[in-house]
């Protein structure tokens, strides 16, 4: 079962596409930080965190393993926000939801914060079981079709290269590139059709405005609910209580700062009240939205200084890794960590603190800038 479990992670978490896994580091949690619920929620049952808001928790096969997902209460039916991983586990665990806990009333809609799996996986399945719509931001729905369609193996190869030009060598390479088609294996179907989120609209649920805040860097336009009158936020994979989310380079955008995005992202979720509750897609629900911001750009900030004293002297993204990942790393483990290494290196060259130079085996390299 142990292997299994290493086996669909290693087989599922190509390219980057999940959030904060073993390859992203644990940050110092402030005693600031509150959590206000007593306990977790049981598998196939909801637990409800304020009026009409209610939380279930399904597990995943990682060792990241659950996903916080919610489901609202909507007049005489259900909103669902995440759908969880695309496998037989997750849907026997929706089946009993549906069975005992709500009661013959219908799901009105399905919104899905972003394309992982985790969040992503079954969301066409329970459209279709209920014939509603999902709902996503225009970005997210897009790539996820990307990602389903290149089942043949050339995104990974794309990755491979850019791993490589990034200094991993050939058996680290072998590691990463063994699972073509693990994005549609986590997914079984994808929405041939969506309802577009836009940020800074709302959606109206039970009579209630939920306002759609944008976040970048973690995906390409990931969608947070925020709901004034209840005074919460389902914050996705975008603000996490105890880990960092995993911001990494993608073979579709190599030259990309995603980590840029990412930190101003950040940033505008302090203009939300700072006593915001914040329903996090792992994790426990907490009280200290300020004071989580604060840690993630202390936390990063503390990386770019890490990257930059070791490119005092040339170095490749592979040769950083020992530096800031204090552990073996197995196959998927290695593939999150060469994507984070990769985004702090672009953040800096795109700040004009790094020059990136191409050695004699095609290799970048990276160095302090000239004064």
């Amino acid at each position: 079962m142990q292997n299994a479990r290493r086996r669909a992670g290693a087989d599922t978490l190509q390219f980057g596409l999940s959030m904060s896994r073993p390859g992203s580091r644990r940050i110092a949690i402030t005693a600031r930080l509150e959590y206000p619920l007593p306990g977790l929620p049981e598998p196939g049952r909801l637990l409800e965190v304020a009026d009409g808001v209610h939380w279930v928790r399904m597990p995943l096969p990682f060792a990241l393993d659950h996903i916080n997902l919610w489901l609202l209460r909507d007049g005489a039916g259900w909103v669902i926000v995440d759908s969880g991983f695309g496998n037989d586990a997750t849907k026997k665990l929706w089946e009993a939801i549906f069975r005992d806990q709500l009661h013959g009333r219908p799901v009105h809609r399905v919104i899905v914060t972003h394309l992982h799996p985790d969040h992503l996986g079954l969301g066409a399945w329970l459209a279709d079981r209920f014939k509603t719509d999902v709902w996503m931001t225009q970005a997210e729905f897009a790539t996820a079709h990307v990602f389903w369609n290149t089942a043949d193996g050339s995104l990974q190869q794309r990755q491979a290269e850019m791993f490589r030009r990034h200094g991993l060598d050939d058996s680290a390479l072998s590691k990463v590139s063994a699972h073509p088609g693990a994005y549609r294996r986590a997914i079984p179907a994808l929405p041939v059709t969506f309802r577009r989120l836009i940020g800074g609209d709302s959606v109206i649920i039970d009579g209630r405005a939920w306002r759609v805040v944008i976040g970048y860097g973690h995906s390409p336009e990931h969608a947070a609910l925020y709901c004034e009158a209840l005074g919460l936020m389902i914050s996705g994979d975008m603000m996490l209580p105890k880990i960092s989310t995993n911001v990494s380079v993608t073979p579709l955008e190599p030259e990309g700062n995603p980590l840029g995005l990412f930190l101003d992202s950040v940033k505008r979720f302090g203009d939300l009240p700072s006593d915001t509750l914040i329903l996090p897609s792992h994790g426990q629900v907490f009280h200290g939205l300020h004071q989580r911001i604060e840690d993630l750009l202390a936390h990063h900030a503390e990386r770019f200084a890490l990257v930059a004293g070791a490119c005092a002297r040339p170095c490749t993204a592979a040769e950083l890794l020992g530096q800031l990942f204090k552990r073996d790393l197995d196959a998927h483990q290695l593939s999150f960590a060469m994507g984070e290494a990769i985004a702090h290196l672009n953040y800096l060259m795109h700040a004009g603190q790094l020059q990136r130079t191409t050695d004699s085996n095609g290799r970048y390299r990276f160095a302090r800038a000239s004064a």
